[in-house]
């Protein structure tokens, strides 16, 4: 049954702009009903979720940031870029694809064909490097739907470029590998992130504000470009509210955010997401709109409609404050957190690019494996997981230098993962000399790569079933390790050691303890690993 709704526009002024904001809660008619059950569209309600066990014991997902941008294999952001004049992806764009008023991103989309994607090979490969979870990039800012979209008809995958369901293909290779399975949505944001194609040069005006008239007797003959631009309104005003870029921001119009509401109701029908991730500030259209608390709603009474009447889906966003944290799993981009954080969070990093980018292959600029199982091992030890993004080239396939990161990571994995999964942090998080260096975290975060590196010094701690695992963050010294918080009479471990075996042999390890700390000798076959785990009993 269709359920009769009623939009309301609350004009509550957002005090230093003057500028409204509107409630669009429950604005559907006649389009995607939402789930209704447990849950509300409310914090107070929203603060009854509880994380699924599946997520707190999963510790490492892979995800595909994978769509059209990749294409062109020249970065992040490549669709906004390419308008900018003067930057590097409009050069590049130049010089490979001409000037961006006769072929602009929609036309790249169009040669976009993914040929050699295979989903089930590439989900086989992640699972053989240890991830418990896999996200697919469901739309970015680029407004392009990677499955069959209801709500975006024309310019989704099946009908432009692949001419394929890439959600539908990931979701049925990851539902055979037994992985959970997530979909990231970036799509609240074209309004104001695509401005720059409603620009010019010399040359010309960019495509950025052409109809549906200017395609007569070209390829997109019949296609609405605004469909995917979304760009018939007025350039941005300097203002800090919304989300914003470089021009300010410009509030979208009702219809705008009914159609991604309706797109992000659909994906979550179709393919029955366990983790959806926003790349949004707090909710999707936050503070102009309440809307993303009715899509979380939505979300968890689906999962529990799904599943028996217990919720198991997991929903990401960034910038929240504590209360927040209580009724969605906060996500921080390419950082970490500096303690141990009491509600499970996620950090989603890269090990190259967001988007393909060919020229940090050519210089070898990609995240090594030992770098990653650092960042893996410290997050985990702070309650978090890590999202990896692995991304793939245009034609959706992997390099051979990612398949050596992500090899690597399976490798080291395979021997020593029993401190990571199903695990939860100890009193502390760890020890050494880099936590005195360590990077603030600012807004999503960032700040990774920006304290002290990690040595053999650098030692984190989980804990599962009774037993410590510690974990020394660099190749051992002179065939020893000496961990200080576990000395003798230690406030963290006062009772007697019973045992230490390294992770991945049944081989005990002869200790000795003191007041400067336990000392642990080390067996020479794990010289060259740049980590390792000891399981510690009392």
């Amino acid at each position: 049954m269709k359920r009769r709704t009623v939009l309301k526009n609350m004009a509550l002024a957002v005090p230093a702009l003057g500028l409204p904001r509107t409630s669009y809660t429950n604005i559907f008619e006649n389009n995607e009903p939402f789930a209704k059950g447990k849950f509300q569209p409310n914090w107070e309600s929203l603060a009854q979720y509880e994380v699924p066990e599946w997520f707190k014991n999963a510790k490492f997902g892979i995800w595909a940031h994978w769509g059209p941008q990749c294409q062109p294999e020249a970065g992040d952001w490549y669709a906004r870029n390419m308008y900018r004049v003067g930057s590097k992806q409009y050069k590049f764009h130049l010089e490979k694809y001409g000037h961006p008023s006769k072929f602009g991103f929609k036309d790249v989309i169009n040669q976009w064909k993914a040929d050699k994607w295979q989903p089930e090979e590439l989900l086989a490969r992640y699972k053989k490097a240890g991830a418990k979870y896999f996200v697919a990039l469901g739309n970015h800012h680029d407004n392009f739907d990677n499955w069959n979209s209801k709500y975006q008809p024309h310019w989704n995958a099946t009908q432009i470029g692949p001419k394929k369901d890439l959600i539908g293909g990931w979701e049925k290779a990851a539902r055979h590998q037994g992985l959970p399975f997530g979909v990231s949505l970036h799509g609240s944001r074209p309004w104001t992130w695509y401005e720059p194609a409603q620009g010019s040069d010399k040359d010309g005006v960019f495509d950025g504000n052409f109809t549906k008239k200017d395609g007569k007797g070209k390829w997109w003959d019949g296609l609405d470009p605004q469909e995917l631009y979304a760009q018939n309104h007025k350039r941005s005003v300097k203002d800090d509210i919304y989300w914003h870029w470089e021009e300010g921001v410009s509030i979208p119009n009702t219809a705008h955010i009914k159609k991604y509401v309706n797109r992000v109701v659909d994906v979550v029908k179709k393919y029955n997401p366990e983790l959806v991730y926003f790349d949004d500030n707090v909710l999707p259209y936050d503070p102009i709109s309440t809307v993303g608390l009715d899509i979380v709603a939505h979300i968890y009474n689906q999962s529990m409609e799904r599943n028996g009447g217990k919720q198991q889906a997991v929903v990401n966003t960034k910038g929240l404050n504590d209360m927040q944290k209580n009724c969605v799993v906060w996500d921080v981009e390419r950082g970490h957190s500096n303690i141990i954080e009491p509600k499970m969070w996620q950090t989603d990093t890269c090990i190259g690019g967001w988007h393909y980018e060919r020229e940090l292959y050519d210089q070898n600029k990609y995240k090594t494996a030992k770098t990653v199982i650092h960042t893996l091992i410290d997050v985990v030890s702070k309650n978090g997981n890590l999202l990896l993004n692995i991304p793939l080239r245009g034609d959706g396939s992997m390099d051979q230098k990612e398949a050596i990161v992500v090899e690597g990571i399976g490798q080291w994995m395979a021997k020593y993962s029993e401190g990571i999964y199903d695990t939860r942090p100890w009193k502390i998080y760890g020890e050494g000399p880099a936590i005195e260096g360590l990077a603030e975290l600012k807004g999503h975060g960032f700040n990774e790569g920006k304290g002290k590196p990690f040595t053999s010094e650098d030692i984190r701690f989980t804990t599962k079933g009774g037993a410590v695992y510690a974990m020394p963050l660099g190749e051992p010294k002179n065939g020893k390790i000496v961990i200080k918080s576990l000395k003798e009479g230690s406030e963290y471990f006062p009772q007697k050691i019973g045992q230490i075996i390294l992770v991945g042999t049944n081989q005990p390890l002869e200790f000795s303890r003191n007041s400067a700390g336990l000392e642990v000798n080390l067996p020479s076959s794990i010289a060259n690993d740049y980590a390792y785990s000891l399981k510690i009993s009392g």
